[in-house]
């Protein structure tokens, strides 16, 4: 039926019903208006006050709305951080947008008017009004708005931009945008152990109601060994990417004792990745049961009782989740004080390039996923004994051409095999 027609039959309609039935019909439409009027409850939240104080509450709200935008609202603006890809959406003035929670339904509207000040200068004020039927109110007090509360940190959390911090000579954090590409998809580890690893990364994010009814402080330690070029730091920036924490890089080298530690550590936010690199080469951390210890021109002033307690001292009970990550090429010169449970909470191992590694290198580099190459490599593997890191400097330096970077790999591997053969026949006439 067009446009014309309905409202011809609508201007009709009373004279084609009886005067009994349009006086009922009457009757209930207005008493319907005027019961939904009753009933309806608003919620409004100002920008600011008269004094010129911002509200954040109205932010927070704005963050939220923003991810309803882009699938509710019929007008809507976007804008884009330059230091992120992420286009935000927010509504635009006097829209309304409507969202659903637990079988009912609210209503947020978006205004904005200009305000005369003493001084005769316009400025915009804005607001944001939530609108809900009267029976839903509890509902809204005790669900609703903490929900609204609760996803909107998280945006925020998601949608800020990763930072990389690092310690100096000064004393002081500071920081550079983190950007570093590596994610777990594109890690060259065996998928076992990546998901292992990310199945022990959510566990642990998930787990602060866990942490908090067992009296834990919400740390978790992971301890990275193996040979330079197994990809220690790749993981390190892909655990940080998986959960969107930043990383501190702790330099100990820098940090002048103990004390300066603490403080240093104290003055990190939560949800963070904290980082010791080479604990072994750079902090007093020696294996006291095997008898190694440190000559006078290797020593430090940071010593075990101060990574104890940078572990699980006090200074731990710090609000908010964090990761400790310390990796080092030789594990067994630790002290197993440093090691146990409660400390480094997981041990990872990092190896020679295996099978699944490779193939991932191979689609990363080469972008293929299976070559005539391939199997031959993979008799190769065991033997050769190549890390992660130089099976990748030999397919960079091919470009996209996977023959080229497949022929190389294989003739690097043969190589290698060569030589660790002619080596081991050295040791044997060198003991005869």
């Amino acid at each position: 039926m067009s446009a014309i027609a309905t409202l011809i039959f609508l201007r009709t309609l009373p004279s084609l019903l009886p005067p009994e039935l349009l006086t009922l019909l009457t009757h209930l439409f207005h008493r319907l208006l005027h019961t939904s009027a009753a009933d309806a409850v608003s919620i409004v939240v100002d920008d600011g006050d008269t004094n010129g104080l911002t509200n954040p509450l109205f932010n927070t709200i704005e963050t939220y709305l923003s991810s309803k935008s882009a699938t509710s609202s019929k007008v809507m603006k976007v804008t884009q951080n330059p230091t992120s890809r992420t286009l935000t959406y927010s509504m635009s003035p006097n829209q309304d947008l409507l969202d659903h929670f637990h079988g009912f339904q609210v209503k947020w509207t978006s205004k904005s008017h200009l305000v005369i000040t003493q001084n005769g200068t316009s400025t915009e004020h804005r607001s944001i009004v939530l609108s809900f039927n009267e029976k839903h109110r509890q509902a809204i007090h005790t669900m609703y708005l903490p929900k609204v509360l609760h996803d909107a940190e998280e945006l925020e959390f998601k949608n800020r931009e990763k930072r990389l911090f690092s310690n100096g000579r000064d004393h002081y954090w500071t920081s550079v945008p983190f950007s570093h590409p590596s994610t777990f998809e594109t890690l060259a580890l065996d998928s076992k152990l990546k998901e292992a690893i990310k199945s022990d990364l959510t566990r642990f994010v998930e787990g602060r109601d866990y942490y908090r009814r067992v009296g834990r402080t919400w740390k978790r330690g992971y301890l990275l060994y193996g040979m330079p070029g197994t990809g220690k730091t790749s993981l390190i920036s892909a655990m940080a990417n998986f959960l969107d924490f930043d990383v501190y890089d702790l330099e100990l080298t820098a940090v002048a004792d103990n004390t300066q530690l603490r403080t240093l550590l104290l003055s990190t936010g939560s949800k963070c990745v904290i980082v010791v690199e080479d604990v072994d080469c750079t902090v007093d951390v020696m294996n006291r049961s095997r008898g190694l210890k440190r000559t006078h021109d290797e020593m430090v002033s940071v010593n075990l009782s101060g990574i104890l307690n940078f572990l699980d001292g006090l200074w731990s009970t710090c609000e908010g989740e964090r990761l400790m990550v310390f990796t080092t090429n030789h594990v067994e010169r630790l002290d197993p004080a440093l090691l146990r449970p409660g400390r480094m909470d997981m041990h990872v191992h990092m190896s020679y390039c295996g099978a699944e590694a490779f193939r991932t290198l191979m689609k990363n580099y080469l972008g293929v996923g299976d070559h005539a190459l391939l199997a031959e490599v993979e008799g190769l593997l065991q033997s050769a004994k190549m890390t992660p890191a130089e099976v990748a400097d030999v397919m960079m330096g091919c470009g996209d051409d996977a023959e080229l970077g497949m022929r190389n790999v294989v003739e690097k591997m043969k190589r290698r095999r060569f030589e660790m053969a002619a080596d081991v026949v050295k040791v044997t006439e060198n003991v005869a």
